[in-house]
């Protein structure tokens, strides 16, 4: 029997004073990670570099950024106070990281026009019109020859979870919940799609890279429980599932999981896209 649980997201993206360091130990190494590292390696190298992090919270993967643009100054923005202070505390500590953070929400920012040499984006949580207005304010604040880079996960991620969700939705006789699950699943980007939404920006020399990869959780309560999906995949989740309760197909997800995989690991797949382009 399905057992009752509290909430399973928060419902506002911005990370709460408690959660900034649980985000900061143990999303960014264990997936934030897949997206910024990718990032990273297909970041131009570019002298007196000037980078502007849209939604950096708690400022990852900007000490990479240092490293690879030696005398980079980076700009991270983000509406979450408890990240921002937190990406501060971190840049205070790495004597040659040149870093500003300062508290933004929406767009248009109040950044100049033409500023940066790279404008980037880790796991935007974004529906597609938002991440249209994300795009265009990249577009704005790039130099002419600028480099955009976006890395989050393309159609295709998550997969299991939308199999079990179907299956919850099929069990219950639930047209609703079946719908609105293809559409959540349909608002992921395909790598032609991203690439047609950059280029519909005013952006050239679009190039997607598509790299697979796979998260474990222990059962069904780790995964609904684990910070991942608690911070990051739920509030995604809860903006682009049009449903009135977003917990109870979650809570059938997280026994039917439990049921399946009870004698190993469940992996949860995704789909690891980076686009880059040029101003």
């Amino acid at each position: 029997m399905t057992t009752s649980s509290p909430d399973l997201a928060p419902k506002t993206t911005r990370l709460a004073p408690a959660d900034a360091a649980i985000f900061e130990t143990f999303v960014v190494p264990r997936y934030l990670s897949l997206f910024g590292e990718l990032a990273l390696e297909t970041m131009a190298e570019t002298e007196e570099a000037q980078v502007v992090h849209f939604g950096c919270r708690t400022g990852y993967p900007d000490r990479g950024i240092a490293l690879r643009l030696p005398g980079a100054h980076i700009y991270g923005l983000d509406e979450s106070p408890a990240a921002i202070e937190l990406a501060r505390a971190k840049a205070a500590t790495m004597r040659d990281m040149i870093a500003e953070y300062r508290l933004s929400e929406g767009f248009p920012t109040d950044l100049p026009d033409g500023a940066f040499s790279h404008a980037l984006a880790i796991h935007p949580l974004a529906a597609p019109d938002e991440r249209a207005k994300l795009i265009q304010e990249m577009a704005r604040v790039l130099a002419p020859g600028g480099q955009l880079v976006i890395a989050l996960p393309l159609r295709g991620s998550f997969g299991e979870v939308a199999d079990l969700l179907r299956e919850c939705a099929l069990k219950n006789d639930n047209a609703a919940l079946s719908a609105a699950i293809e559409r959540a699943m349909g608002q992921r980007p395909t790598v032609e799609g991203l690439s047609g939404e950059i280029e519909e920006a005013g952006f050239h020399d679009v190039d997607v890279t598509l790299r697979p990869a796979g998260v474990d959780f222990p059962n069904g309560r780790a995964f609904v429980e684990d910070p991942i999906t608690r911070l990051l995949l739920m509030p995604e989740f809860r903006k682009n599932l049009d449903t009135e309760d977003v917990n109870k197909p979650f809570n059938y997800v997280r026994d039917a999981i439990d049921k399946y995989w009870s004698e190993g690991d469940f992996e949860l797949s995704v789909h690891v896209g980076c686009a880059t382009a040029r101003r």
